[in-house]
């Protein structure tokens, strides 16, 4: 059984920054894909990014497109989120994902994706 375990939300003012990790165990295949996603308050879930292994391929939503980075360190089994430029709008929890593809992922919703708890990302002046 794969679990997932966040960190690194917090309070920024716009135009901060922050970095989120998300720390994975369990099966490797249940893992070949991580990413990020986001509810902002009243609003529905969002993707945000993914990564892929071990091919390494990344893809992000167009609003963080420059602004953030998806990344992973297979030795640590830990997929990281580098937010830079932050805006009040990415404001939101942010929840881990993983799963054997990107298709499933992209599912939200599929028995063979897990999420993790959610970390509060808050970016205000």
């Amino acid at each position: 059984q794969v679990q997932l375990e966040e960190s690194g939300g917090g309070l920024v003012q716009p135009g901060g920054s922050l970095r989120l990790s998300c720390a994975a165990s369990g099966r490797a295949i249940s893992t070949r894909v991580m990413g990020w996603f986001r509810q902002a308050p009243e609003k529905e879930r969002e993707f945000v990014a993914y990564h892929t292994w071990p091919d390494g391929d990344t893809y992000n939503r167009d609003s963080v497109k420059g602004r953030f980075t998806i990344s992973r360190d297979n030795a640590k089994n830990t997929v990281y989120l580098q937010m830079n430029n932050l805006k009040p709008d990415d404001t939101g929890v942010y929840y881990c994902a993983a799963a054997p593809t990107y298709g499933i992922l992209l599912t939200q919703s599929s028995r063979s994706l897990t999420w993790g708890h959610g970390t509060q990302v808050t970016v205000s002046s």
